[in-house]
């Protein structure tokens, strides 16, 4: 049965079945063909689900949405061009620099790239930057909005993980997101300065607002992350809460500072939001069923049990997780990795005695290098689309950005105070 389990949903996936639909259906044929109870379905389906950390995802990318459309990613570009200045590669750093901002409001990986790539793309392009290499670094900058809290992935991980509460991994993300996007930074800059790309600066004025002005009207979108985050940290309110703090503070903004919205904009942003939300719910409901069957047969356990004899090293151990987990984000998006290799990996953190909450950033960034790593790479097919150019354009690119991440990551799984420092001191742990 356990054969059954793995070899149905990789048969199914390289089908095209899509992937939530293949992890169903190989729990299905599990539970059906090893007469566990066909009517443990339903139940795996519902308490997946109902779990109350899950309702911040929907209200998350609710207030992403809301964002976008409110006009705040293009303030924060005008902000972060007048904080860079006129120099070569300014662009390519204001681009990370307020995908790391937006990060710290949407949760999302491909809503943060989709949003700064439609605003700076154009922009970059008339500044003499090559498409391939503007969608490679927004692409590779959007993947720090799941570390930068508030984060969709690290929500998902704390119901899995009941060690490692959702405030822990908020706030151990910091640190690493803000390193990963200075890491990113390097190749961008020295890129730019390399091969002669554009002085920073857009066109049709733009460029010459001064930081005061531009500063000013940047200074609500800024504030957001300031709010949420606060508010946790004081106990004004839960994560869940937090969301819908965002929401109602994007209204506001949308409607009342900036009036870039209206009820025909809302109304849209609801409907699509809701989508988006239905289908990642969708995916872990079905993802459930695949996690019970496993564990119901004690595969995960026997998995876990073969991964820990492998080597009596730990870091041996440790660096084949995290190959494991990169070449499996290269394929695979956050919800299935996550459903797929936790069940089997939670008893190998215990084994060794691994902080679940550091643990639970390096496995994060993982899937962070895998949103803009070829071939499924999400947030560079995002880019890649606004930018009108193939995947394949981006590689010679797109490899630096995956290097200079790398490198992050690396640090934080030797140096685990980067992740578990914050946390402690703050007395989440």
């Amino acid at each position: 049965m356990s054969w059954l389990l793995f070899l149905s949903f990789f048969a199914l996936m390289l089908l095209g079945v899509p992937l939530g639909t293949a992890m169903g259906l190989a729990g299905l044929a599990v539970v059906f063909f090893g007469d566990l109870g066909l009517m443990s379905l339903p139940t795996s389906v519902y308490t997946g689900i109902a779990k109350y950390p899950l309702l911040a995802i929907p209200v998350f990318v609710l207030a992403g949405m809301i964002f976008e459309r409110s006009g705040v990613a293009l303030r924060l570009v005008r902000f972060a061009v007048a904080l860079v200045g006129q120099r070569r590669g300014g662009l390519a750093l204001a681009a990370i620099l307020v995908c790391m901002v937006l990060g710290g409001i949407s949760g999302s990986g491909p809503a943060d790239a989709a949003a700064v790539a439609t605003v700076m793309i154009p922009s970059m392009a008339r500044a003499g930057y090559p498409a391939a290499f503007s969608a490679s670094v927004i692409a590779a900058a959007g993947s720090t909005a799941i570390l930068i809290p508030p984060s969709i992935v690290f929500i998902l991980y704390s119901v899995l993980v009941p060690q490692a509460s959702v405030p822990a991994l908020f706030a151990a993300g910091l640190i690493p997101g803000l390193l990963a996007g200075l890491a990113l930074m390097l190749p961008a800059w020295w890129l730019s300065v390399r091969h002669g790309f554009g002085v920073a600066g857009l066109q049709d004025g733009e460029a010459r607002q001064s930081f005061w002005s531009a500063l000013k009207e940047a200074s609500w979108g800024l504030l957001a992350p300031v709010i949420i985050l606060g508010g946790m940290r004081s106990g004004a309110f839960t994560p869940t809460e937090a969301a819908v703090v965002a929401v109602f503070y994007g209204l506001f903004v949308g409607l009342v500072i900036y009036r870039t919205l209206n009820w025909k904009n809302i109304y849209e942003v609801l409907v699509e939001s809701a989508e988006v939300s239905a289908v990642v719910m969708l995916i872990i409901a079905l993802a459930s069923v695949f996690a019970w069957a496993g564990s119901t047969l004690g595969t995960f356990e026997a998995l876990g049990g073969w991964l820990v004899g492998l080597s009596g090293n730990e870091t041996a151990i440790l660096l084949a997780v995290t190959l494991l987990l990169l070449i499996a984000g290269m394929f695979l998006d956050a919800v299935s990795i996550l459903f797929i290799f936790m069940p089997f990996l939670l008893p190998v953190i215990l084994h060794f005695g691994w902080d679940p909450v550091w643990f639970g950033v390096i496995l994060t960034m993982n899937v962070a290098i895998g949103q803009f790593t070829p071939p499924m790479a999400i947030n560079l097919m995002v880019t890649s689309r606004i930018a009108g150019i193939r995947i394949e354009d981006t590689v010679p690119w797109v490899l630096w950005m995956v290097g200079a991440m790398l490198s992050a990551l690396l640090l934080v799984t030797f140096v685990p105070e980067l992740a578990t420092g914050i946390p402690r001191y703050l007395g989440y742990q």
